[in-house]
């Protein structure tokens, strides 16, 4: 076999290569974003027992958390595109409504009402929303004219600022602006006019001040002004980046061995199990650690990629889109707040920080990703 026919191969779904090609279509599973998600969720589990302090507990839980995520990814495949736009709403007004829940009866930790807490089961509702609202936004804009319409843009507008501003009051800055993202996404992809994103621009450069002095909280003005200068406070808030890139720069090329980290198997090193395992990573595996990981990062980008132009709607190809980017803003802002260059917003590492809603959150996208590589052409 020729190296162009693999890659063609490749291309089509892996079916030619692993067999059974009707098999795969028939559960609508993408084969090769299916192996490398599987590959990077091990990659998971090996770094998370040294994160962790060498913890069965949290690797068993985190193997649950994966076959839920994975069940969730499986089922929402089976979905049409068709009727993932058709009732697309329902999850958007579903999750906001909870999120409404989460400010009168929400479960607080560690100074913020984030979580409800149902029949013992605790999860965080402003995840769902990460998942919904480019859902919402994709099934609002792919029945419409595109580019949209300055009416059609007011109103994506206000399907995207909604759940944000429900989310800011929790507080949660960093979902919140996740949430805004993976919306805004769908509206980029559809076509918004330039002149658009640069009124954009221009509003929120002159909204800082307000933001920064009546919308942002004491700690979160903090964590902005810690990232320019961490020794300032490095028994305080400065303490997490200043052990974080003390990690990353111990460990060098290669690393000092699996387990072997000082920062995190001291306990230096916090949240090592959660934002900050990539830290781990790079202390016990050096560079090339860091490297091999963000090249699985990139293929499965680029297999999001591939669905995402081969989508056979308008619909499919605005859902894949805006999930894949904001798949690619995790990975970003996850690595660039643990290495110190964007303040620290809580965002964990995908599909290998231990958690839970979030691991599910993200392979329901990944189910409809595959939706759209299985669909059929057809008009929705």
């Amino acid at each position: 076999m020729s190296q162009g026919d693999f890659v063609r191969r490749m291309g089509s779904g892996g079916a030619a290569i692993y067999g059974a090609p009707s098999q795969w279509q028939r559960v609508h599973l993408d084969v090769p974003l299916f192996l490398l998600l599987t590959l990077l969720a091990a990659v998971g589990l090996f770094i998370l027992y040294s994160a962790s302090g060498q913890s069965l507990y949290y690797v068993q839980h985190q193997l649950v958390n994966y076959a839920v995520g994975c069940a969730v990814m499986v089922a929402t495949a089976q979905v049409p595109p068709r009727l993932m736009a058709r009732w697309a709403f329902l999850p958007y007004f579903g999750g906001v409504l909870l999120l409404l829940a989460v400010l009168f009866m929400g479960v607080g930790a560690k100074g913020a009402q984030r979580w409800l807490e149902i029949g013992g089961i605790r999860f965080q509702p402003s995840e769902i929303l990460k998942a919904a609202v480019p859902l919402m936004l994709a099934s609002y804009l792919g029945q419409r004219a595109i580019p949209p319409r300055f009416m059609h843009v007011i109103a994506a507008l206000v399907f995207i600022a909604l759940p944000p501003v429900l989310v800011i009051l929790q507080p949660d800055l960093g979902t919140a602006i996740l949430i805004a993202a993976s919306g805004f996404f769908a509206l980029f992809l559809a076509g918004l006019p330039k002149r658009y994103l640069a009124f954009a621009g221009v509003a929120a450069t002159a909204l800082m001040p307000v933001m920064w002095y009546y919308v942002l909280h004491d700690y979160q003005r903090q964590r902005i002004l810690t990232m320019f200068n961490p020794e300032a406070d490095k028994l305080g808030a400065g303490w997490n980046i200043i052990q974080s890139t003390i990690a990353i720069g111990s460990g060098g090329v290669h690393g000092k061995g699996w387990m072997l980290g000082t920062q995190s198997q001291l306990d230096f090193l916090p949240e090592s199990h959660t934002d900050f395992i990539i830290a781990v990573l790079a202390e016990e595996f050096g560079l090339v650690g860091v490297m091999l990981l963000m090249g699985l990062y990139l293929l499965i980008i680029v297999r999001c990629i591939i669905i995402c132009l081969r989508a056979q709607s308008m619909f499919g190809r605005l859902l894949a889109g805006s999930v894949t980017l904001t798949f690619f803003v995790y990975v970003f802002v996850n690595m660039g707040m643990v290495s110190g260059i964007l303040p620290v917003v809580g965002v964990p590492l995908p599909l290998v920080s231990y958690g839970g809603t979030s691991i599910v959150t993200l392979m329901l996208g990944f189910g409809m990703l595959m939706a759209v590589s299985t669909e059929k052409k057809r008009s929705i």
